[in-house]
């Protein structure tokens, strides 16, 4: 058995160690956010975070993990809707949605980052995010509103 905690709820799976993280959550734990781009870590459909880092959970072992907290977008606080996604919905980012979860995820990571990221800072750090629609201007305007929500502007 493997301990961790999910989205704040202690959690054990009996699998084998190697199994990546996001068949974890999606086989086992039914926490679909988290989808399967390239199984490569190269498109960041599949982004989540641990301990506030965000990580491509297609290359995340479990084994690895025990003890470690994860978060999903299911995951972020229910009562008052995060600033990532009041921006998201405001700009209207997301065109068929497929990646937008990693998107939302890497965002809150680099969110908590830097503060007050500058549009480089953004392409830098959401360059492993891939978009097949090319929301790209709409995901840099919606960064931009977050952060500027977070600072209390």
């Amino acid at each position: 058995m493997i301990e961790l905690t999910v989205n704040g709820t202690k959690r054990q799976v009996d699998v084998v160690p190697e199994m990546p993280l996001l068949w974890v959550l999606r086989d086992e734990l039914g926490i679909t956010s988290p989808k399967y781009g390239c199984g490569v870590a190269q498109c960041g459909a599949c982004t989540v975070q641990i301990g506030g880092a965000a990580v491509r959970s297609c290359q995340a072992r479990i084994g690895d993990l025990a003890g470690k907290e994860v978060v999903t977008l299911e995951g972020l606080d229910n009562k008052e809707q995060h600033p990532v996604l009041q921006a998201w919905i405001e700009h209207q980012v997301p065109q068929c949605g497929y990646c937008q979860t990693g998107q939302i995820m890497q965002a809150i990571s680099l969110l908590g980052l830097i503060d007050k990221p500058t549009d480089e800072d953004i392409n830098e750090v959401m360059s492993g995010n891939l978009c097949r629609c090319g929301t790209y201007p709409r995901i840099r305007t919606a960064i931009h509103a977050a952060a500027a929500k977070m600072a209390g502007k």
